[in-house]
């Protein structure tokens, strides 16, 4: 059995986005190979329950690494740039005890898994003699800003300083350095396989979502009683997350008192006032049920006795928020960019290219016409979500991810 030391920010077996795919490798992987993670503290609790009840518990160790309190919320709030200081210096603490861990184990592959965003590599890569592989690796391509059509100047703003600093930083310092150093790379999408190519010169990347899906029993959605359709909208309040458009989309439909947006999600409260306030201009704000920041648990209840899933993100890696939905046999509305622009196709949806936001919001409400029309469009999709399952398993991922750790052994020169 390979020994992997892996290398996670974020791991909680009680929450979705990151640390709940963070926790999906991890436990996988640990089917067949035995684990050394060294991970933050802020699920730590949650972590040492959950691995107690695993029939594979006994090839997973797990090392803390914690951070006071005020970091972990600049982590939440996203775009904080304090953030990735105290990150960096994680990482640079995560190296020490990846040494310890080294000294007292022999360790046959190292992986800096995540957070996925490709401007923290960490330092493992330092260590030498030992195969290393990074990824998945997430989006690097410039976010158009066309995309924040109808967000306020100082967001637009924001984004194209942070197009400029990513161009750089993307061929520059440690990203550079541990690209060339890793004796494989994963990335999330085909555009960053392309750009690390270009820049680096470095071949032979495996493309693969960071994400997968549990294979749960068949849910069969039906119409709430009162007849009306329940749309699901998942995500943080930040400008790529589109919030916006989903309320505009539900004030452009014909018969929005037919349909009830349930909205999950969390930012600062300027950002939430924001969103509330837009959705009283555009008279849907009867329509909405804000349920808040909510445990992963309550996500996938909310799933199980939804109709669709509108998923109107414009910048993701592959959002494991989809893959949820796929598992909950969840119709989804989406943009056709992105990870989702992957996963999602005609079987299980409806994809919208974006020509303009303008013109793909007018498209996404033309759709929930017509699921108004014709319901039973809804419920042979979610049919056929059972039959997309197992090509999106955990399982098949992680069989890949162990075929790249057993092609690397003969690297192994410990």
């Amino acid at each position: 059995m390979l020994n992997i030391l892996i290398n996670a920010y974020a791991v909680s077996p009680t929450w979705g986005s990151e640390p709940g795919v963070g926790w999906n490798w991890i436990i996988n992987i640990a089917k067949s190979c035995n684990v050394f993670v060294i991970t933050e503290a802020e699920w730590k609790e949650d972590i040492l329950k959950a691995v107690e009840r695993l029939p594979q518990k006994e090839n997973i160790h797990f090392y803390f690494n914690p951070v006071p309190q005020e970091v972990r919320n600049m982590c939440w709030n996203q775009g904080d740039w304090r953030f990735y200081n105290h990150y960096r210096r994680w990482q640079q603490k995560a190296l020490i005890i990846a040494k310890e861990i080294i000294t007292q184990n022999h360790i046959d592959v190292i992986h800096q898994l995540n957070m996925i965003g490709f401007r923290e590599p960490g330092y493992l890569w330092q260590i030498k003699d030992i195969p290393f592989v990074w990824g998945p690796i997430g989006n690097m391509a410039p976010i158009p800003i066309s995309y924040l059509n109808g967000s306020p100047l100082k967001d637009k703003l924001k984004i194209s300083v942070k197009n400029i600093i990513s161009y750089y930083q993307a061929r520059t310092g440690r990203v550079k350095k541990a690209i060339r150093r890793a004796d494989k790379l994963i990335t999330v999408l085909e555009s960053s396989a392309d750009i690390i190519q270009r820049s680096h010169n470095v071949q032979d990347i495996i493309v693969m979502p960071e994400t997968g899906l549990k294979i749960t029993d068949y849910i069969e959605h039906t119409l709430s009683p009162y007849g009306k359709i329940k749309l699901l909208w998942v995500g943080r309040f930040i400008p790529t997350k589109k919030l916006d458009i989903a309320l505009q989309v539900l004030s452009l439909t014909k018969n929005k008192e037919q349909f009830e947006l349930h909205i999950v999600g969390w930012g600062n409260e300027t950002d939430e006032a924001r969103y509330r306030e837009l959705a009283a201009e555009l008279g849907v704000d009867n329509l909405c049920i804000w349920h808040g920041k909510i445990t992963n648990t309550k996500v996938q209840d909310l799933m199980k006795t939804s109709d669709v899933f509108l998923f109107t993100s414009v910048l993701e890696g592959t959002p494991h928020v989809i893959l949820e939905a796929i598992s909950n046999n969840l119709p989804i509305i989406c943009f056709d960019v992105c990870g989702q622009g992957v996963i999602v196709n005609k079987e299980v949806g409806w994809k919208v290219p974006i020509t303009s936001l303008t013109e793909a919001t007018n498209k996404m409400s033309k759709i929930l016409d017509s699921l108004h029309d014709n319901t039973s469009m809804m419920y042979e999709k979610s049919k056929n979500c059972e039959k997309r399952k197992p090509e999106l398993s955990w399982e098949k991922k992680i069989e890949r991810v162990i075929e790249i750790y057993n092609s690397l052994q003969c690297l192994n020169k410990k």
